[in-house]
């Protein structure tokens, strides 16, 4: 489904139009039926069949059929005007009649079908109502012409039809279609209306006009930008408003506002939320995950499944038109209320409002991943008027890779092989023949691992697995979500096989109790993300930590004319202390007890010279645990400890935020819940107004890189230090190891590019939770005898001002900041 587009003329006077296609139109106001995801068809192969088919058609046509023929009607209504446009197939000219031609291919057995498939038919009566007005003809024939993709078996379904009776049919379907046209003409005046008449929330922070001024010029100018802003600079509001006044201006016509996790989702609905409250027009929805979504009891996307799927198509545009006229933020318990209401699926009803909408805020994988990516919007070779705004898009390279790269699994084969025995002989004769070249490979793979030239053989055989699966599900669908999961992972990897380039690495390895796995690994995806990007007519990249900016351009885009901006910290710098102790080490030789012992000491003098709230960051969570039962032996009494658990729910993670924001006071539902995230926690307890006062020290056992590392806002005395134990080095591994080969063979250094910088990034994420607002006052301390290393030190901010050493027993820095800094 697309909506229609607003012609830009009716910018400034001049009456505004609404041009969609003929296929988008009968395709959007006729649409009817179930939702059914068992029944899979590669969209990209069938787009080259059916283009294939219908010139094998066209070309076997006689002298009397012209293809292709660019039909268009404009249509006068009160305020606006209505084009629809198209291309009809074949117009045949005979003495006798004119037939328009409109050819389908299916997947499906033609000679099995009694009649058109209405919205085709209604496709073909269009042209034929068009046509037949142009010409000012009394009768027309319409013939539907079906092939059979793969076996080239016809069948036609003519009909000759009155111009009187074409003429009624399609003015209702206009009339249908107009309160959609009236709708979005409506809407984008106010819409614009308001942008021009808004004005930035609140008074500028310094530099943040000139920040707001930079985006701008960067989408007028069509470009992206890298964007470090420190925390407080309200990098927020100065990416949103000059994108908003963008849309305004007719400089683009959606806002997509990408995340990489929820909180940054949810400071995007806050900050659209302040511009509506004064006065803003803008249609805003919030798109998560299908699972979030779904209201039935398994979230199985069929019509003997779901009673949400089954018949969605017919009831979803009313639906739609209501939630259109009545709202502008649409939430998802908003949608999932609706979606009762009609009775229609939530996920697909908040992707059509999508279309709709004049912001959209959403995961990465909604923009990049190929194997999420919103179709609609981006769909190859198409370039919206968009504007990216990606969130923390230090994120996004590692996220990058992880999109663009895809495996398969003999752990996988061995499975699906039980499950569709007997169910069809070339299905199981292809999954046997993919399962041979990869056991191949693995005999193959002697060490930990093995790279290897190419992979054309497993994705020949890879390919006719798929090929036949879509054959077979077609008419007789899986009803087995472990097998329809193996078939979306042998189109993933066909996918980016399809997209390998000197930028991939393709390596098996062998993975104990998984098995073998064969992977095509991205270890730059600045290519694939280069591609996507090109969708929209300018990005933002924005940041805390985009340091050093020349990593995060070549991975994320590449180009070298794209715009850098490090915006100026409005904190003053002296409210943080910077410490460096360089006599303890997280390096793996140093580990050992009395390593673990000497870290816990030393966060006992920290927390001792003055009370508070602490964060402790740590490499790894078996690292925390060993640093934590050495620190419970030694700590006061009246230290409260809480442990980041591996498994937390999103409640429990809330509770634990919580307890920093009320200083350490819980109710004690909220410390049962926490005794039973750890029993470690168990000794936390409510406290009173005298125990705030005395400003009792709550300690908070943390993973660097984990949930509470970023994205998190704990703003004066709820947080007031952060300790971080290590560099952030990501654990060696395979494919670190790949990276630091593949960087050194590029010419740079690959222990900076696959471990030195994603470390340090993390280690700056967690350093920023201290300082958040300018009434803000705390301490960072660094641990760890490489942080005095200068290539450690190249990477410090540009505020970190009269960094000083600390160790064992030798905290005066400390003390002294806290006399002279803290309130």
């Amino acid at each position: 489904m697309e909506k229609g587009r607003r012609d830009k003329s009716g910018i400034g006077g001049n009456k505004p139009s609404i041009e969609i296609s003929v296929r988008h139109l009968v395709e959007f106001i006729l649409r009817g039926g179930d939702i059914d995801n068992r029944r899979h068809v590669n969209i990209t192969d069938a787009m080259l069949e059916g283009a294939r088919v219908h010139r094998k058609i066209q070309g076997n046509q006689g002298s009397d059929y012209v293809s292709e023929v660019p039909l268009s009607i404009n249509i006068n209504c009160d305020f606006y005007d209505i084009t629809v446009s198209g291309r009809a197939d074949g117009i045949i000219t005979r003495v006798d009649k004119i037939t328009v031609d409109e050819i389908k291919g299916m997947y499906a057995d033609v000679e099995k079908l009694s009649e058109p498939v209405p919205v085709h038919l209604a496709q073909a009566m269009c042209y034929a109502y068009i046509y037949a007005r142009q010409e000012k003809l009394d009768r027309i024939s319409v013939r539907m012409t079906y092939c059979s993709l793969g076996k080239d078996s016809i069948r036609f379904f003519e009909s000759d039809l009155s111009f009187e009776y074409l003429s009624k049919w399609f003015n209702d379907l206009i009339e249908e279609y107009k309160r959609w046209a009236e709708f979005e003409i409506k809407w984008a005046v106010c819409r614009d209306d308001s942008i021009h008449a808004a004005v930035f929330p609140y008074d500028y922070r310094e530099g943040q006009k000139e920040l707001a001024g930079n985006v701008y010029r960067t989408i007028v100018h069509k470009k992206k930008l890298f964007l470090e802003a420190p925390t407080g600079v309200g990098k927020t509001l100065a990416v949103l408003f000059p994108s908003i006044k963008a849309v305004g201006e007719g400089k683009a016509g959606k806002i997509f506002y990408l995340t990489a996790k929820n909180a940054g989702a949810r400071v995007a609905n806050e900050t659209f939320g302040l511009f509506r409250e004064r006065g803003l027009k803008f249609k805003t929805v919030n798109l998560i995950a299908k699972e979030k979504y779904c209201i039935n009891d398994c979230c199985e996307c069929n019509p003997e499944k779901c009673p949400y799927a089954e018949g969605h198509f017919d009831r979803i545009n009313d639906a739609l038109f209501e939630l259109l006229t009545g709202y502008d933020d649409y939430t998802a318990g908003m949608i999932r209320d609706h979606a009762r209401k009609y009775k229609v699926c939530p996920f697909e009803t908040a992707l059509d409002l999508s279309l709709f909408c004049d912001g959209v805020i959403c995961d990465y994988n909604y923009a990049f991943d190929p194997r999420a990516r919103l179709k609609r919007f981006f769909s190859q070779g198409a370039q919206g008027e968009y504007i990216f705004l990606v969130d923390e898009a230090h994120n996004l390279v590692d996220r990058g890779r992880e999109m663009f790269s895809a495996d398969l699994r003999r752990k996988d084969i061995a499975a699906v092989k039980k499950k569709i025995r007997g169910l069809n002989r070339a299905l199981t004769r292809h999954l046997n023949e993919l399962d041979r070249l990869l056991k191949k490979r693995e005999e193959e793979t002697t060490g930990e691992y093995r790279l290897f030239p190419d992979t054309d053989d497993i994705a020949v055989s890879a390919g006719r697995f798929a090929g036949i699966y879509e054959d077979v599900t077609k008419d007789h669908p899986i009803d087995d979500d472990e097998v329809l999961q193996f078939y979306f992972s042998v189109r993933s990897f066909l996918d980016i096989y399809e997209v390998l380039n000197e930028k991939y690495r393709i390596y098996g390895k062998n993975e104990g109790r998984d098995g073998f796995v064969f992977r095509l690994y991205n270890t730059d995806p600045s290519d694939n993300l280069g591609l996507c990007l090109e969708n929209a007519v300018s990005t933002v990249f924005f940041s805390a930590t985009l340091l050093p900016v020349r990593y995060y351009m070549e991975l994320l885009s590449g180009k070298e004319d794209d715009y850098a901006v490090y915006a100026r910290s409005i904190f003053d710098p002296k409210k943080l202390g910077v410490f460096i102790s360089g006599d303890v080490s997280s390096k793996y030789n140093r580990r050992s007890q009395s390593e673990y012992a000497k870290i816990a000491a030393q966060i006992n003098e920290i927390i001792n010279i003055h009370n508070g709230n602490y964060m402790l960051f740590f490499p790894s969570y078996d690292f925390m645990e060993k640093v934590y039962e050495a620190f419970a032996v030694i700590c006061k009494d009246d230290v409260k400890c809480m442990v980041q658990d591996r498994k937390m729910t999103e409640s429990e993670r809330l509770l634990f935020l919580d307890a920093f924001d009320k200083y350490g006071g819980l109710s004690d539902t909220e410390s049962d819940m926490i005794t039973h995230v750890d029993e470690r926690c168990s000794d936390i307890q409510s406290k009173t107004a005298d125990d705030r006062d005395n400003k009792i020290t709550l300690v908070g056992f943390c993973v660097l890189g984990g949930v509470f590392s970023e994205g998190i806002d704990l703003t004066e005395e709820s947080l007031i230090g952060a300790v971080i134990v290590g560099t952030g080095l990501p654990m060696v591994c395979t494919e670190r190891e790949i990276l630091r080969e593949y960087f050194e063979k590029s010419g740079l250094d690959g222990f900076d590019y696959a471990y030195r910088f994603p470390g340090m990034n993390k280690v700056l994420q967690a350093s920023g939770r201290v300082i958040r607002t300018e009434n803000d006052t705390g301490i960072t301390v660094l641990m760890d005898e490489r942080f005095n290393d200068r290539c450690y030190k190249n990477l410090f901010p540009r505020e970190w001002v009269n960094i000083r050493s600390v160790s064992t027993g030798k905290m005066t820095g400390i003390a002294d900041f806290w006399k002279g800094g803290a309130t």
